[in-house]
């Protein structure tokens, strides 16, 4: 299996141990993940302000993924649903396609349609299987619960990227903790958004959105929420403490990736898999695995 590796703008310079870890499940799973310097930014956060713009970022990196021949897998829910949102836009409006086209032409690039899009939650899910994974599994963590967070793209549009899970029921991310062994808190503010969209308009009511669910998990003792994106990242681990400040509380909300989860159920070590840059910690589970 092999597939190329889109790893956007924050996860580099911001989260180091999301790729880790996600490089190191791959190894483990027989994912071979292919790099290119040259893929860069989704469009993501030109869509608000220039769709225009945003829609040749994006097919930009289409078209290199069109000469690789291979699947674009993203590890941040906000690239893959920029990326699949894109190459379907383009597919069913062949004008814009010429648009974007023309604006290539000089890098020596040319979109075509049908490249396939994917989070890689989904393409382990989909590629691997999830009973390959159980397989491959070395170690139990039956005695840990953890609490999801799925987020607002990782799912949706459904009619877009859907056929993976129910956007209004998500079960996929449980699906893998559990094949760990370990135990899936389906909160009520499950669904919930992390705020992040609105940071940089509203900083209060982003603030209000993560910390009313980062309060339901800190009265719920989960022993870590887990992420399958940067920016949901960014909202819950980065902006915690400040969060708390402003609503005069304390939280003492662990936050780690799905892929150290894994990445400890497939028999590696806390440090392989970038715990030590992990900012919330989850010490409970780091206690398990100290000599």
């Amino acid at each position: 299996m092999k597939a190329l590796l889109f790893l956007g703008c924050t996860v580099p310079v911001r989260n180091l141990n999301y790729e880790l870890s996600a490089r190191k499940v791959c190894e483990i799973l027989g994912v071979e993940l292919v790099d290119d310097a040259a893929l860069a930014c989704c469009g993501y956060p030109l869509k608000g302000t220039d769709q225009a713009h945003a829609l040749t970022i994006a097919a930009r990196a289409l078209a290199q993924a069109r000469a690789h021949g291979l699947p674009l897998v993203a590890l941040c829910s906000a690239c893959a649903g920029t990326l699949a949102e894109a190459e379907h836009h383009l597919a069913h409006h062949p004008g814009e396609a010429a648009r974007v086209n023309a604006e290539l032409a000089p890098l020596g690039l040319t979109y075509e349609p049908g490249v396939r899009v994917t989070h890689l939650v989904r393409y382990l899910l989909e590629e691997v299987g999830l009973e390959a994974i159980k397989a491959k599994m070395t170690r139990d963590l039956g005695e840990f619960t953890f609490a999801p967070h799925y987020g607002c793209h990782y799912l949706k549009p459904a009619e877009i990227i859907g056929g993976l899970d129910d956007p209004e029921a998500p079960t996929s991310m449980g699906r893998l903790i559990e094949a760990t062994g370990a135990k899936v808190d389906n909160y009520p503010r499950l669904k919930d958004c992390c705020g992040g969209g609105v940071l940089g308009a509203d900083e209060g009511l982003a603030g209000s959105l993560a910390g009313a669910k980062l309060a339901e998990l800190d009265a719920r003792e989960v022993t870590a929420m887990v992420l399958v994106c940067p920016f949901c990242n960014v909202m819950y681990e980065g902006q915690q403490k400040a969060i708390a400040k402003r609503m005069d509380t304390k939280f003492k909300v662990p936050v780690v990736y799905l892929t150290q989860i894994l990445g400890l159920g497939l028999g590696l070590e806390p440090d392989e898999l970038g715990f030590k840059l992990n900012r919330a910690k989850p010490k409970e589970l780091l206690a398990a695995f100290k000599s």
